[in-house]
C-alpha cells in the first residue's frame, strides 16, 4: 500500500508527535510505501531549515515531504498559530496531488484530523484519524480558548472527521470513552499506546546524573517532562509545602508554559526544585533518579490527554504517583497493576499522605517498581506499532 501521513511536527522537531509520527513512518515502511507530509521544522528542533517551497527527502521506503511553512519559534501563540495555518494552506493541495491508499491524521496541527478527512473524502480514499490529544476540548480544558460560536463549529468539524474516520486511533480506556461518547461507533475506535523499549535491567540509580537530579534529597518525588496546561502543577506545590519537614524533595525537570508561574508559587519552599532538560541520553539516568515519578492530569482532562510519560517510567522500574482523576487512564493502569498509588488531583493533602506511605513503606516500594518493569512489558513499542500498522493494513485491503 502507500499510506499517506499527515502531521506538520516531524524530526529534526523534538516534539512528542514529531517523534511518534517518525515511529509510526518507520514501522509502516517495513512493509508498505510511506509518505509523511510535514512543515518546515519549528518545535525546539536540532536543526532549522531555510525557506523553501518543498523539499523531499527519500529514507528506503518512507519518503518525507516539508512543504514551506513558517517556522517561528513555538512560544508565542500567534506565531505558532501561523505555523498551523501556513502548513496547511500548503500541506492539503500537495496532499489532493498524492495517490495514496489510506491518509492518516496525526493531531498537529489541531485540526490536522479535519484537514486529513476533507483529503480523503476528496480523493475517496480511507481515513485512519490518530488522536494523540483532543481538540478542541484540550484548548478549552487548558483554558487556551473560552466557549464560543466558533469553537462549537470546531467541535462539529471534529466531530463530521471522526464519523469519517475508518478508525480512530487512541492513546488509552478514557480517551477510546470520550470519543465514543461523540457518536463514534466502538468498533471503529482502537487503542494503541506510546510504548517504549524494555531494557533488560533499570538503569542505576548511583549514576551521577541521577545523583545530581536528587539534589540532596533523601527522598526524591520527581516529574520529568513538558511542565504544559494539563497538569495540577498547584495541587503539587501545596502538597510539597505540607511535606517540607518530612525530607521529601519535588524536582522537576524540564520547561513548559507554566514552569514561570510553577517557580513564582514554589519560590518560598525549599524542598521544590526545577531543573533542565536532560540530553537524551542521560534520560535512563534522570528516571533512575526519583524515588517515585508524577503522572499527573487536570481534572475535566481525562480522556484528553493521555500522558506517554507513563510507559518510560514503568520500563525503567519506578513507581508512579498518578495524580489524576480516578476515570484517567493512568489511575486505571496504576491501580490495576498495583505499581504506585493514586491521588485526587484537587487535594493536596492527599498527595502528601501518599507520598509519606510511599516514603515509610520502602519494601512496597521496592515491589511497586518490580511491577511496574514487568507491567511496561505489555506496552513493549514493537507490540503497539504492529497493533497499528495491522489497523491500517485491515482498512486499506
Amino acid at each position: 500500500m502507500h499510506i499517506l501521513l499527515l502531521n506538520e511536527y516531524y524530526p529534526p522537531d523534538t516534539s512528542a508527535t514529531a517523534k511518534m509520527a517518525a515511529l509510526v513512518a518507520e514501522a509502516l515502511a517495513r512493509r508498505h510505501r510511506v509518505t509523511v507530509l510535514a512543515g518546515r521544522p519549528s518545535y525546539d528542533p536540532t536543526e532549522r531549515h531555510p525557506y523553501y517551497l518543498l523539499r523531499r527527502e527519500v529514507r528506503g521506503n518512507a519518503t518525507i515531504e516539508r512543504v514551506g511553512s513558517t517556522a517561528y519559534p513555538r512560544f508565542r501563540m500567534r506565531q505558532r498559530v501561523s505555523n498551523y495555518l501556513s502548513y496547511l494552506t500548503l500541506a492539503v493541495p500537495r496532499a489532493l496531488a498524492i495517490r495514496a491508499d489510506v491518509v492518516v491524521a496525526m493531531t498537529d496541527p489541531p485540526i490536522a484530523g479535519i484537514a486529513g478527512a476533507l483529503v480523503a473524502r476528496l480523493t475517496g480514499r480511507p481515513f485512519v484519524y490518530n488522536i494523540r490529544d483532543l481538540y478542541p476540548d484540550m484548548a478549552l480544558g487548558g483554558g487556551i480558548v473560552r466557549p464560543s460560536r466558533w469553537v462549537n463549529g470546531w467541535e462539529n468539524l471534529h466531530r463530521r472527521a471522526l464519523r469519517r474516520a475508518a478508525r480512530v486511533v487512541v492513546l488509552g480506556e478514557d480517551m477510546r470513552e470520550r470519543i465514543i461518547g461523540k457518536g463514534v461507533d466502538p468498533a471503529r475506535v482502537v487503542i494503541v499506546r506510546d510504548g517504549v523499549p524494555v531494557p533488560e535491567r533499570p538503569p542505576p540509580a548511583d549514576h551521577p546524573v541521577a545523583q545530581e537530579i536528587r539534589c540532596g534529597f533523601p527522598f526524591v518525588v520527581l516529574h520529568a517532562g513538558n511542565l504544559g496546561f494539563s497538569g495540577a502543577w498547584e495541587t503539587l506545590v501545596r502538597a510539597a509545602r505540607l511535606l517540607r519537614d518530612d525530607g521529601v524533595g519535588f524536582v522537576f525537570v524540564g520547561e513548559g508554559a507554566v514552569r514561570a508561574q510553577m517557580e513564582a508559587s514554589a519560590s518560598d519552599c525549599p524542598v521544590v526544585r526545577f531543573l533542565p532538560f536532560r540530553p537524551a541520553g542521560e534520560v535512563p539516568y534522570v528516571l533512575a533518579a526519583g524515588d517515585v515519578h508524577i503522572v499527573t492530569v487536570r481534572r475535566g482532562l481525562e480522556g484528553v490527554v493521555v500522558p506517554s510519560k507513563l510507559y518510560p517510567i514503568l520500563a525503567a522500574g519506578r513507581p508512579v504517583l498518578a495524580v489524576a482523576p480516578e476515570e484517567s487512564d493512568v489511575v486505571r493502569i496504576v491501580r490495576r497493576e498495583r505499581c504506585g498509588v493514586a491521588a485526587d488531583p484537587d487535594d493536596p493533602q492527599g498527595v502528601a499522605e501518599a507520598v509519606r506511605a510511599l516514603q515509610h513503606d520502602p519494601s512496597e516500594l521496592e515491589n511497586m517498581g518490580r511491577r511496574a518493569q514487568e507491567v511496561a512489558k505489555n506496552y513493549d513499542r514493537v507490540k503497539q506499532l504492529e497493533i497499528f500498522t495491522r489497523v491500517i493494513e485491515e482498512i486499506g485491503e
